[in-house]
């Protein structure tokens, strides 16, 4: 569990910072790993949706091979040694990516206007045998309008305007524009309905020791800070646990 310590590093930086991602890339590779998956430097890795590349870098010093790929190179300066793929998730073609032992895609779906794309694409994106890790903040999540949260509870409009008066801050982030609805219900639904998928596992991304909360619907939405699946072609998964 680590919550607690980001809820501590992000009002001690005083909003994000290098270690507060790493932190958070390092709890997810170690998830991974307790699940089965292997960082070798045979393994195949992109970090799809990278934004900074933080997740990838921290991959990387794994032994594994790593691709960053997102609309634009926002990669760190530490991070730019390592394979860049320019491509936007909601035009380009996704066989044009190629396919991996790993797809990362952290903290994107909720940036997407389309979401259901992404989904749709990730088992082409996935090779026999490999997984997908996917995580994003849902809308009711308590961190779910990122910046202005916990205004976002008292609706898309009114929640901006309180926030801003309240805070005088400029926010990063326009709902409708680059932060979008999404639930953790319809997203299962949709992951479910898809005959090439498979789920493996779902936690709470931030403290995955009380994963029953995502199999709690309604409340979940509520309960989950961050939701986390690990997915896999369904000729290649084992049951789900």
């Amino acid at each position: 569990m680590i919550i607690h310590q980001l809820i501590y590093g992000f009002l001690k930086a005083k909003g994000g910072s290098p270690e507060f991602y790493q932190l958070q890339a390092r709890d997810a590779i170690g998830w991974m790993r307790r699940h089965g998956v292997k960082f070798e430097p045979a393994t195949t890795v992109l970090d799809l949706g990278c934004g900074f590349g933080d997740v990838g870098g921290e991959v990387a010093k794994t032994g594994a091979q790593v691709t960053l790929s997102d609309d634009e190179s926002y990669v760190l300066p530490e991070n730019a040694r390592l394979p860049f793929k320019k491509f936007n998730i909601d035009r380009d073609d996704f066989s044009t990516l190629g396919q991996y032992d790993l797809v990362i895609c952290s903290n994107v779906l909720e940036h997407l206007p389309r979401p259901d794309r992404l989904l749709a694409a990730l088992p082409q994106l996935i090779k026999p045998g490999g997984r997908c890790y996917l995580s994003w903040t849902n809308w009711l999540s308590p961190w779910g309008g990122h910046e202005f949260s916990p205004f976002h509870y008292l609706g898309v409009e009114r929640g901006v305007r309180v926030w801003e008066r309240v805070t005088g801050k400029q926010r990063l982030h326009t709902p409708g524009q680059n932060l979008f609805y999404t639930s953790i219900g319809q997203t299962l639904r949709t992951l479910r309905a898809n005959p090439a998928l498979r789920i493996e596992r779902l936690a709470p991304r931030y403290y995955p020791e009380f994963a029953f909360l995502v199999h709690l619907p309604g409340l979940r939405e509520f309960l989950t800070w961050n939701c986390a699946l690990l997915l896999a072609r369904s000729e290649d998964a084992p049951p789900k646990r």
